[in-house]
């Protein structure tokens, strides 16, 4: 019973620094992308990823739509708007490896609970539209144009007192559809944890 209550004294004083280490980048990412105040976002998150002999990590915010569709019964479909900044770093062996910097925005789906408590689980699905400099991450991956689509299926879950902790996987496909030649294209494996302000 003591480890147990040592571990969840722990997991409070981590939480608690979560917190306010989310709220601070919240008010970076409000300052640098919408020279707003925090208040008018709903959501902060960090993600780091990797795929393709490439390394990404990105920050962003969230605004939920405040709609909701399928409320018959103890589940739901609601969503939000996804804006992201990042960076991803080639690491091929091919050589002529470049850091990318990646600016997206994306309308998010969510399956989940209507009245969550506890761990509270989703999955989510969404297509959103990026663009990246320059067009290629090394010698043999190249994009054809910074116009990217990007779309991902994920899973996770909200904890916490009132939900406010999430953490989730993505798996995301960036691509520019064939507007432009050579389109090859990159996927990633995702971890995200948000912050709910």
């Amino acid at each position: 019973m003591l480890v147990t209550a040592s571990a969840g004294v722990r997991l409070a004083s981590y939480c608690r620094t979560m917190e306010r280490v989310m709220k601070k980048i919240g008010l970076l990412i409000s300052t640098l992308l919408f020279s707003g105040g925090v208040s008018a976002m709903d959501v902060v998150s960090v993600e780091y990823g990797n795929g393709d002999a490439t390394d990404m990590a990105r920050v962003g915010a969230a605004w939920n739509w405040d709609k909701q569709w399928f409320t018959g019964g103890d589940w739901l479909v609601a969503g939000f708007w996804e804006a992201s900044l990042g960076r991803w770093r080639g690491h091929s062996a091919v050589g002529n490896n470049q850091t990318v910097a990646d600016v997206g925005i994306t309308p998010v789906f969510r399956f989940q609970q209507k009245n969550p408590s506890g761990f509270a689980p989703y999955v989510e699905g969404a297509i959103g539209y990026h663009m990246i400099s320059p067009a290629f991450v090394y010698a043999n991956r190249k994009f054809g144009s910074a116009f990217q689509f990007g779309d991902h299926v994920g899973f996770g879950v909200r904890f916490g007192a009132h939900q406010k902790f999430d953490l989730g996987y993505r798996f995301q496909h960036l691509s520019n559809c064939g507007i432009k030649k050579p389109n090859q294209g990159i996927n990633f494996n995702q971890v995200r944890f948000s912050y709910y302000l």
